[in-house]
């Protein structure tokens, strides 16, 4: 299967030129968190059936909090149900491995969808959490904001988490994404969430809201700064509509994907 895709970049004067062999710019918030999350496993599940697919960096700001357990986490051990039950905080599973995370405005979400025939290096794991971690860091570092990678693929600012990451591998993509907090009310994070199975060392075991801490920084300007570090001047389109719709409404929106037994 082979998809067109828009091929065109911005000059300094807003009209386009040739298209170059760059990482492409999606910049785009869908309505719900089941859209969102959908949204960026059809990313590379379209890369994998498309010949020619550019890297794609996503950006997008959820509208709603909402919690999202890893794609092996427990359902019933992880989550706080009675909390986020009554205050209509819905739980979601993601295709991606890792702990559990709560996100809402405030919080920017990014994604890199990234080829390994153009980067071969980036199949060892170790070097793949490096390559997009210093990236990430790089890119907070434009804003004058100081940061460490702790843990596996956490970014930390004074030894608080400020980022989770996690990653999906395929047979020729790899999608690498996380949450960037900033202006978020981080008190949700130990009100929706136990404690994890696991846990770094650099924790410490401080409860939530001594663990996570936030970029001092606006998601728009933030989100402008990881823009230039991935060098994204080529905007991204059109995006697999089709099958975000049908995974969102199949798979994220779906009990049997979000509860799954532990």
């Amino acid at each position: 299967m082979t998809t067109a895709y828009r091929r065109t970049s911005l000059n300094a004067a807003g009209g386009n030129r040739p298209y170059s062999d760059a990482m492409q710019l999606l910049r785009l918030t869908l309505a719900s968190p089941a859209e969102n999350l959908a949204l960026d496993e059809a990313l590379i599940e379209t890369a994998e059936r498309t010949d020619d697919h550019p890297e794609v960096l996503r950006l997008w700001e959820p509208a709603e909090n909402f919690v999202v357990i890893g794609r092996s986490s427990s359902y019933s051990s992880e989550v706080n149900h009675d909390y986020c039950k009554a205050n209509n905080i819905p739980v979601f599973r993601r295709v991606t491995g890792g702990a559990s995370i709560v996100a809402g405005p405030g919080c920017l979400m990014y994604g890199v969808l990234l080829d390994y025939r153009r980067r071969p290096e980036l199949r060892m794991l170790d070097q793949a959490h490096q390559f997009v971690m210093q990236n990430m860091a790089a890119a907070v570092g434009r804003l004058g904001i100081e940061t460490a990678i702790e843990g596996i693929c956490d970014l930390t600012i004074n030894h608080r988490k400020v980022s989770g990451n996690s990653l999906r591998c395929k047979r020729n993509w790899m999608l690498y994404h996380g949450t960037m907090i900033c202006n978020f009310d981080r008190s949700l994070i130990g009100k929706c969430l136990d404690w994890p199975k696991r846990t770094p060392d650099y924790r410490a075991d401080r409860p939530h809201d001594d663990f996570v801490g936030s970029i001092p920084a606006t998601t728009r300007k933030l989100g402008d700064a990881i823009r230039r570090q991935w060098k994204t001047d080529t905007i991204f389109g059109p995006w697999p509509q089709s099958k975000t719709q049908s995974l969102a409404r199949e798979k994220y929106a779906s009990q049997a994907w979000n509860e799954k037994v532990d």
